[in-house]
């Protein structure tokens, strides 16, 4: 009998990946292209949607030839995407009005300054905060979309006569791939664009207003493993194909870790690292300085999350390797960390941007503290791989406050997991076991098993199959609180306000 097929699409900043799973839920192909980064003199980050969307039809098609499989076994599909990316189009062409802004993109600073100064005397911001858990940013789509409709010529007159739509980059390649007949969302993309209430579970028609955009051109939101449309992927497929998942590609990688109950908490490790805790059914705004958002819709039921995001994590490393040169490559770092003093007291603080969470101070500069006689490239380099560590200590120490959950386990996943000496400090700095998958592509697994799930394809034990090294806390409790007192010492000295 012919094995059936579940493809994951995870759409992300540098590049899509298509990914096939048998029906026992094991990865066995995957093809990547990656896409343009159109940066332009004035730092702001665009992306071509139609390159995205023909690099993804690409993508399943490589992939299904490079595995031999006969399109017609493919059985559903499911979608992760790069979150806060947002783009406007044409509710009949389906062509863009302008490049997607990138979640990177900063350009729509003024429309948030000026949305808080307009509301100033009823406190707009903590407004929103209170209806969407989130601060109000540039870095989130209903600033970034207003920006579109205002400086693309003729935008803002169509969107008036309700011609056009918007969102994020998960609603666009669903309305090409069923040649715009489903215009739809997901619970976990609409929280992160600053326009859903997320407690009463509907685009908010006053924040809405506040950024210009009509609440009722907005895609409708569905359960992330609800059934979003048919598609035959410009006839790669002999039949439509159901789409059955859709997930922003943090909540993706949530869902693929597992983390399916109340505590569950994933971090990934990139250029930054994002930190997300399960809180189940029941919504907890932040007061230690992370953000409230949904995890999915699942079957009917919300599931709520606490997330912190961190700027430089992996990036410290590729600082260390092409700015100071203390490294030729990222993997050296495990045996230079292993051959340094541990005990000596340097801290390295990356704050080449300022400091996300949970402290945000755009304008604290990094440190190198504790330095002594005995400190060399080493040291330095170990106290650079530990501060990954610390960081998502910082933010899981904020959300176990939030939520009033002491976290016993972390579940893990990104490139720099590899490193065997950042792994163990993990788990001795949480003092907590640290779980390491074996495969790296956790949220187009996370979109491949809502997928597979939503279609009646799979049941919850296909999480039961995943293999995982463990790392258990060897650090003393004293050395523990030494070494932590003495980061949050460091820390202190960075923030221009108080960060704690």
């Amino acid at each position: 009998m012919p094995t059936t097929y579940i493809i994951g699409i995870d759409q992300s900043t540098q590049g899509t990946k298509a990914l096939l799973f048998d029906e026992k839920g094991r990865l066995i192909g995957r093809e990547d292209l990656p896409h343009s980064q159109i940066v332009n003199d004035l730092g702001w980050v665009s992306h071509d949607p139609e390159e995205i969307y023909a690099n993804t039809v690409q993508a399943v098609r490589r992939l299904l030839q490079s595995a031999r499989i006969a399109p017609e076994y493919v059985a559903a599909l499911g979608i992760s995407n790069q979150r806060e990316t947002s783009l406007v189009w044409e509710r009949k062409t389906g062509r863009p009005v302008a490049d997607a802004v990138v979640w990177q993109c900063a350009r729509a600073a003024e429309i948030c300054e000026r949305v808080r100064t307009q509301g100033a005397a009823e406190n707009i911001e903590e407004k929103i905060r209170r209806k969407t858990g989130l601060p109000l940013s540039p870095y989130f789509p209903a600033s970034k979309l207003a920006w579109i409709l205002e400086n693309t010529e003729g935008a803002k007159e169509k969107a008036d006569r309700h011609e056009l739509c918007m969102g994020t980059i998960d609603t666009w390649l669903l309305y090409k791939m069923t040649h715009g007949g489903s215009y739809k969302t997901d619970y976990s993309n609409a929280s992160r664009t600053q326009l859903y209430n997320i407690f009463e579970l509907k685009w908010d028609e006053e924040i809405c207003a506040r950024f210009g955009i009509d609440p009722g051109d907005l895609p409708e939101v569905c359960d992330s493993d609800g059934l979003f449309g048919e598609t035959d992927l410009d006839g790669t497929f002999p039949h439509p194909v159901p789409i059955h998942s859709m997930l922003g590609d943090s909540h993706g990688a949530l869902f693929g870790q597992g983390c399916l109950e109340k505590g569950m908490i994933k971090s990934t490790y990139g250029t930054g690292s994002s930190i997300m805790m399960n809180i189940g059914e029941t919504p907890v705004l932040s007061t230690h300085g992370v953000v409230t958002s949904l995890a999915w819709g699942m079957s009917g039921t919300v599931n709520y999350v606490l997330e912190g995001n961190i700027n430089y994590t992996g990036a410290v490393i590729s600082w260390l390797k092409n700015d100071v040169g203390l490294i030729e490559s990222a993997g050296e770092t495990e045996g230079i960390s292993d051959a340094a003093l541990k005990d000596d007291g340097l801290y390295f603080v990356p704050a080449f941007t300022g400091l996300g969470a949970p402290y945000w101070d755009s304008a604290a500069t990094g440190s190198l503290s504790g330095i002594t006689r005995t400190t060399g490239k080493k040291e330095i380099v170990r106290a650079c791989v530990e501060c990954i560590a610390y960081q998502i200590r910082d933010v899981i120490t904020a959300m176990s406050a939030d939520a009033q959950i002491q976290v016993k386990e972390l579940r893990v996943d990104g490139g720099p997991t590899k490193n065997r000496y950042l792994m163990q400090f993990q788990s001795d700095i949480l003092d907590a076991k640290v779980l390491v998958p074996e495969s790296e592509e956790l949220s187009g697994i996370g979109a491949a098993y809502a997928a597979g799930i939503g279609a009646g394809i799979y049941g919850k034990e296909i999480f039961e199959g995943t293999r995982r090294k463990v790392y258990f806390s060897k650090m003393s409790r004293h050395t523990r609180e030494k070494k932590c007192a003495g980061w949050e010492a460091a820390v202190d000295k960075t923030l221009t306000r108080s960060g704690r």
